[in-house]
């Protein structure tokens, strides 16, 4: 008799258990997914490598969940999905794919220190951490992506700056 009961507080601490991954994971996997796609360069209507990446981060997150209890899961799979990206960028490069999308124009290193950064918001010391770089690699990173980024929108939509009148042009007493 004392075994069934073992079975059964078993099976609903498991029960329990998937219950909370499965609200954790609705609640993060938006979020999660568009990360993935900013990174992969893809669409988020049609994201197959971005949805590879967050299968693969939330089911290391489940394998980890007991030791879970202390930490924030979703740092935990923000984590595996960006080494996730880490390992697959290296290949893709190696294979030659240019990723598409908004941030086309970044190498992996920008593009994962972009996302962390400004999309995630993420400290630069704990994206330091989570990528493993120094800092001052981080804030260069970070600062590098931006100046391109700006750089691409400013060629398309910018307007041209007011030419700049001296005062020495404009009708005033000479002294």
């Amino acid at each position: 008799m004392e075994d069934v009961r073992e079975r059964r507080t078993s099976t609903d601490r498991r029960r329990a258990r998937e219950r909370e991954f499965e609200t954790f994971a609705a609640g993060a996997a938006g979020r999660l997914l568009h990360a993935a796609a900013l990174l992969t360069g893809e669409p988020p209507e049609a994201a197959p490598r971005a949805e590879r990446l967050l299968i693969t981060a939330l089911a290391r997150t489940y394998a980890d969940w007991d030791r879970l209890r202390d930490d924030d899961p979703y740092d935990h799979a923000r984590q595996e999905l960006t080494l996730r990206y880490a390992g697959t960028a290296w290949r893709s490069r190696l294979r030659r794919r240019t990723p598409a999308g908004v941030l086309a124009g970044l190498g992996p290193q920008e593009r994962m220190v972009l996302v962390l950064r400004l999309y995630e918001g993420v400290a630069e010391e704990q994206t330091a951490a989570l990528i493993g770089l120094p800092v001052e690699r981080v804030h260069t990173l970070c600062a590098r992506a931006i100046r391109t980024m700006r750089g691409n929108g400013n060629r398309k939509t910018a307007p041209r700056p007011a030419p700049r009148i001296s005062d020495s042009r404009v009708g005033g007493a000479r002294t």
